[in-house]
């Protein structure tokens, strides 16, 4: 069977400016043979030349963009009883955080700084929570019926005193957060572009609604944002790595509609404590710069003019490096 060939018909070295001045005097550019001696194979011309300003993950957030958290965090059985010193729930007298506080502290003290109001939307799922059955989706602030919190501190005392209003209980189920997550954002296209959410979920274990969370994730995949999802303890976190599309397939809903971009990055945190080169918070943060921009590209979002930018906060932490 013949093997088709490639063979090189010329060469021509150039530049961005003379191609432009190519497009736009219709002219074409000879390009030569690169063997021997110097022969005349033919001319260039363009069709089409577009040239685009590439905007930084900086330029959106100086000029006014925020990035808003929210927090979901796992309250099912297989945490273990939160009084006991065993638990991923265990609460040290001496201070020292469990693994849920330290991915909420490392994440939101980090994000709270792109967040103008620091108001954030806080939810825990698995649990039986009082006067009621087992719910996927509730509020951590449970003084009223608003999901949100003030500030790091409001999360951290949220999510304690949670802990000792509601039973432990299960399944893992993702879906009915992350639907309520995209909700929020939705809302939020209805009224302006400025804003992106980012989505932190604390587990401990497999989730059992994997198909319902995929859908979830490819419908959320069409609004401004990102689902961080932190593995903590010793489970099998081989579901996570799927949701996580970082090999190049896309994750695909029940209906055979693909995602738009990924938007899931899975952390397991035992695993990366026992590296050691990065931490949690940086490995978890890696890739949401580039989900970020990929958002506002294919959608043609561009920073804000100057004078319509707001300043920006005081003394932000550097943003996560693309």
């Amino acid at each position: 069977m013949p093997v088709a060939t490639t063979n090189l018909l010329g060469s021509l070295q150039t530049t961005i400016a003379q191609l432009e001045n190519l497009y736009n005097s219709k002219a074409g550019a000879n390009f030569y043979s690169h063997k021997g001696q110097k022969k005349l194979k033919g001319q260039l011309f363009l069709d089409k030349f577009q040239e685009k300003v590439q905007h930084t993950f900086l330029d959106y957030i100086s000029s006014g963009f925020e990035l808003n958290f929210m927090v979901a965090v796992d309250f099912t059985a297989s945490n273990g009883d939160p009084r006991v010193p065993q638990s991923l729930h265990y609460i040290d007298p001496s201070g020292r955080p469990n693994s849920y506080q330290q991915a909420i502290l490392g994440v939101s003290e980090v994000l709270q700084f792109y967040d103008n109001d620091r108001r954030f939307p806080a939810w825990g799922f698995g649990a039986k929570i009082p006067r009621g059955s087992v719910s996927h989706c509730f509020n951590l602030n449970a003084s009223t019926n608003d999901c949100e919190v003030v500030g790091v501190e409001g999360i951290m005392s949220a999510y304690s005193s949670t802990l000792y209003s509601v039973s432990l209980a299960g399944p893992t189920l993702f879906g009915p957060v992350i639907s309520k997550a995209a909700e929020i954002a939705s809302h939020s296209v209805q009224y302006g572009n400025n804003k992106y959410f980012v989505l932190l979920i604390i587990t401990d274990g497999v989730i059992t609604d994997q198909q319902e969370t995929k859908d979830s994730i490819v419908r959320a995949s069409d609004l401004p944002l990102s689902i961080l999802i932190v593995g903590v303890g010793n489970a099998d976190f081989t579901q996570m790595r799927i949701l996580d599309a970082d090999f190049g397939k896309r994750l695909e809903s029940s209906t055979g509609r693909v995602a738009t971009r990924d938007i899931v990055q899975f952390v397991p945190m035992r695993e990366v404590q026992a590296g050691g080169q990065v931490t949690v918070v940086q490995s978890l943060l890696e890739e949401l710069p580039g989900q970020f921009l990929e958002y506002m590209r294919t959608r043609d979002i561009k920073p804000r003019p100057p004078q319509h930018a707001s300043a920006p906060p005081a003394y932000p932490p550097p943003p996560p490096q693309l």
